[in-house]
């Protein structure tokens, strides 16, 4: 008696999904996405958009941040430094006025002391807001502003500062501290830098 294999494969898991980079959203879709959350009070999701801009941090490092990483005293700071997850090295960074603003409504809103969670989980399992349950929100996010949610997701967040600060300056140094990045080819890879990048930079530089 013989058997047959099946000439049927089962789909890949990937069919029908967009993958690899997630695109950085541009300055109109942050404001498109901060007027929104300001005109709906939505205070929590207000400081956990702004934080996430200018902190460029990892999902993982975000939402395990705690109120002391960013506040001194009672003032949230202007730069804070944390240890990231999965290079083990600090990382320092900037938080703007308008960040500042929406932590500290954030903070006083829900009564945080120093050692809570910044973004505390609604669910009781978790002590603070889970990467899945980030991934929601920002996927929240895009839809509301008509973008196409597949296409962006938290690493959107993180590349879109970024990702303005090379385009604007060209300086990838800065971009991999910023991104605490251990090697500049592995920015180079997480910006998408191409030839066309490299030579629109030195057509804008003269001697």
């Amino acid at each position: 008696m013989t058997t047959t294999c099946s000439s049927q494969h089962p789909a890949p898991w990937n069919k029908g999904k967009l993958t690899g980079q997630k695109a950085p959203l541009k300055p109109k879709d942050v404001w498109a996405i901060r007027v929104r959350l300001q005109l709906r009070h939505q205070v929590r999701d207000l400081a956990l958009f702004n934080l996430a801009i200018d902190s460029k941090l990892r999902a993982c490092d975000l939402v395990s941040l705690r109120v002391c990483d960013v506040v001194h005293g009672e003032h949230v700071c202007s730069r804070a430094t944390v240890m990231q997850r999965k290079t083990h090295r600090p990382v320092q960074f900037e938080i703007t006025a308008p960040t500042r603003e929406s932590v500290d409504a954030w903070i006083r809103q829900a009564s945080l002391k120093a050692s809570d969670y910044l973004f505390s989980s609604r669910i009781h399992e978790s002590p603070h807001l889970s990467t899945r349950q980030y991934s929601r929100i920002v996927h929240r996010w895009i839809d509301d502003i008509g973008l196409e949610a597949a296409a962006y997701g938290t690493h959107s967040l993180r590349r879109t500062k970024a990702s303005l600060i090379y385009r604007r300056t060209g300086n990838l140094r800065a971009v991999q501290i910023l991104l605490g990045h251990t090697k500049l080819e592995s920015t180079v890879r997480y910006l998408g830098i191409d030839v066309d990048d490299a030579l629109e930079i030195a057509e804008q530089t003269e001697i």
